[in-house]
């Protein structure tokens, strides 16, 4: 993992200016090929190279004003035009360093050859997004916040879809594509996201789009080293654009747009705002797609792998809906000490990890307990570190095997407990935290009795707060959204977002904020449990039990009058979400029918 925050990731949807590459061809085949600050010289004998654009590009630095030499800036062999620097060489001095070049360009010029078909080939399927999107405002949860448009790529797969990063269109109302090299707009529906893989897959309706369309087969994982070309439509500029660099590192790494740890591929191609989608293209086939790069930092961009697009599409085709990323529940600790391994009588050729925590949701809570040891993970061995092998003499943490299983299938664990090794079968699926991490292209939960907005705590609303929300928001919020795990199925934490002020209310502004524990003596299990036990109460009055051991007190007949006037004057449409009075009228449905069997 990197030794950065989630805060020094960023997703590439377009939102700041970045200069781009533009290619223009004539009718004489001439081509002209500039990027900021650099210069290439001109020539009419052949059409450039889309990857030598790339590379030229890439090599050169934003901030100089120096021309490209043909020697040192093309890969495939000098430029026809002799530089000012070649006409001063002696040429029997150079004939040996001319000769060796030529038999490399020979040598290479099926592999360029192929490199260029394979980026035509990504031309005719690299499509860029247009997305109007509208967040809601979690302060003020019966409203959106204005709409705003966005741009990002995306590139077509078999079976006329079309694959981006969900984070481009998240909160979408409204979605459109364009080809390269068409003026026209088609209108696009998004059939299924993955916020936490950051994928989406995208289906357009227009026959005509179609036409001239080729489909991109996904590949394999890169090698280090092995080079790379983005397709995209960054800022900058409104054409397509082609980036080209080398594979940096393959690990685990923060998606910032999901908050979770997934398998992701570093590269140093040029990645920047607008690229969020597009494809990493190895050879003729993707090798990725492109979703965030690390700020503060030059060329260094990161792209989802083959593995997790893979199971995010299988996940969609089997079920017809995303489903998740699997999850042991666990939370493990290195045992890298050696007095620490000989405390649980571990033997010197046995390595693992120590189990702290188990989530009591997941099934490994039935079977394993803390101070367990777990040596291995469907046969293959778990190093002190938490390590598996992975590839040619690397190495990455046994979560991505967890993660790659699919929901509701069986991996076989061992474990070292109390000297004794045992092996337990443990059932995979996806877990919710008790706080959920995102929200997206969901309206939020709210409940409003007497003036008392009540609300889930969720780290969107946490987010309101503004960047720093971590040291703005109230420090016991924020250390539950972070740390508490859930007890049961569906548990909220339901707390009193905010007081609309009025006379019943007045004197219990102050306590906003706080976490509901309790309604009329009954511990609240969410938000629906909460809207459930006020509506139906039967008493004089209801009372709150709240964090701190504070609480409200209400005459439930005049609130329930106060409410209507409240929601009047604040010109707030219902007095519930949508899915709490759903969750009401089917109540009302079972109540009545059960009247009649009666």
């Amino acid at each position: 993992m990197l030794g950065t925050s989630v805060r020094s990731l960023r997703r590439l949807c377009s939102s700041s200016s970045v200069s781009s590459i533009n290619l223009l061809k004539d009718y004489t085949n001439k081509v002209t090929v500039t990027a900021r600050g650099t210069s290439i010289c001109t020539c009419t004998t052949g059409a450039a190279k889309v990857e030598d654009v790339a590379a030229s590009s890439s090599s050169s630095s934003s901030c100089s004003s120096e021309p490209l030499n043909s020697e040192a800036r093309n890969e495939n062999g000098p430029c026809p035009c002799p530089s000012v620097a070649a006409m001063h060489v002696h040429p029997l001095r150079n004939n040996n360093k001319l000769r060796r070049r030529r038999l490399g360009d020979r040598r290479n010029n099926k592999r360029s050859t192929t490199d260029k078909d394979a980026i035509e080939l990504a031309l005719d399927s690299v499509v860029k997004i247009f997305t109007v999107s509208s967040s809601p405002n979690y302060f003020l949860p019966w409203q959106n916040k204005s709409q705003r448009e966005s741009m990002g790529s995306g590139f077509v797969i078999p079976g006329k879809k079309i694959l981006t990063n969900a984070h481009v269109v998240a909160d979408h109302t409204f979605v459109l594509v364009r080809k390269h090299g068409s003026p026209a707009k088609y209108r696009a529906q998004v059939k299924a996201v993955g916020h936490e893989c950051d994928l989406a897959i995208l289906s357009v309706e227009s026959e005509e789009f179609w036409n001239g369309v080729n489909s991109l087969e996904l590949g394999d994982i890169p090698f280090l080293q092995e080079a790379v070309a983005v397709v995209g439509y960054p800022q900058g500029g409104d054409n397509i654009s082609v980036t080209k660099g080398v594979v940096s590192r393959v690990e685990p790494t923060q998606y910032v747009h999901g908050a979770t740890q997934l398998m992701a591929i570093q590269i140093d191609a040029a990645i920047n705002p607008g690229n969020s989608g597009g494809p990493a293209i190895m050879g003729n086939k993707v090798a990725g797609v492109a979703f965030q790069n690390l700020s503060g930092a030059e060329n260094i961009g990161y792209i989802i792998p083959v593995p997790v697009i893979k199971h995010f599409i299988a996940g969609v085709e089997e079920s017809g809906k995303y489903v998740g990323f699997c999850s042991l529940g666990l939370s493990c600790q290195p045992i890298e000490n050696v007095q620490l391994r000989n405390h649980f009588r571990m033997h010197p050729e046995m390595t693992g990890v120590l189990v702290s925590k188990i989530n009591p949701l997941s099934d490994a809570y039935k079977v394993l307990k803390k101070d367990d040891i777990i040596l291995a993970f469907d046969g293959v061995p778990i190093a002190n570190d938490g390590t598996v092998p992975f590839r040619n003499r690397e190495r990455i943490t046994f979560d991505h095997l967890v993660s790659m299983k699919k929901p509701n299938e069986t991996a076989v664990v061992r474990v070292l407990r109390d000297g004794e090794e045992y092996e337990f079968n443990i059932t995979l699926r996806p877990l919710q935290p008790l706080v959920p991490v995102h929200q997206f292209d969901k309206l939020p939960s709210y409940y409003i009795f007497a003036g008392l907005v009540f609300v889930p705590l969720t780290q969107p609303y946490l987010h309101e707060y503004g960047e720093d929300w971590y040291n703005t928001s109230p420090r016991r919020l924020c250390e539950s959204a972070l740390r508490e795990p859930p007890k049961r199925a569906g548990e909220q934490l339901v707390i009193l977002s905010q007081v609309l002020m009025d006379d019943i209310n007045a004197g219990y502004e102050r306590l906003a904020e706080l976490q509901v524990k309790k309604v009329n003596g009954i511990e609240v299990e969410n938000l629906k449990h909460l809207c459930q036990l006020v509506e139906s109460c039967s008493k004089e009055s209801v009372r709150f039990d709240l964090d701190d051991d504070r609480v409200i007190v209400l005459n439930h007949r005049l609130a329930k009058v106060a409410t209507s006037k409240i929601l009047k004057c604040h010109r707030i449409p219902s007095a519930m979400s949508n899915d709490l009075i759903d969750e009401q009228s089917n109540l009302q449905t079972q109540y009545l029918a059960q009247e009649l069997t009666c």
